[in-house]
């Protein structure tokens, strides 16, 4: 029997808290309790991969002279909603709100962690 994949979302709807480089505390599932770094968001299916996390085992078949075949170990995508992002300021576990800013000279719209009211780092950036 077939399993229904889900729908994506249109890429411009497609929209997460936690992004590519944030520190993440895996609140469910086979590895709860564990920290890591986000290396992949995919905002379309509201999934994330964590480096080192949620490692399964995958028979490869192999594909003529390019590829050889065989059982690898790859990071599979977990729900954002098993994970909590970790403030780059307290350092805890925490949801992640948005707020208006002033950085520099103008206006922007920066994600802000809901402990402690300081601005989340985005470790990708270099600001």
């Amino acid at each position: 029997m077939a399993v229904k994949q889900k729908e994506k979302k249109p890429l411009h709807l497609a929209k997460l808290k936690i992004k590519k480089g944030d520190t993440v505390l895996i609140i469910s599932g086979k590895d709860k309790g564990k920290e890591g770094i986000v290396s992949r968001a995919l905002p379309q299916v509201d999934k994330v991969i964590v480096e080192g996390l949620n490692i399964v085992k995958k028979h490869i078949r192999p594909q003529g002279q390019t590829r050889q075949g065989g059982i690898i170990e790859k990071a599979m995508p977990l729900h954002v909603s098993n994970v909590m992002l970790k403030c780059t300021e307290c350092n805890q576990p925490t949801r992640v709100g948005h707020d208006h800013r002033q950085i520099g000279e103008k206006m922007r719209k920066v994600r802000v962690c809901k402990k402690c009211q300081k601005i989340i780092q985005d470790r990708t950036r270099s600001s």
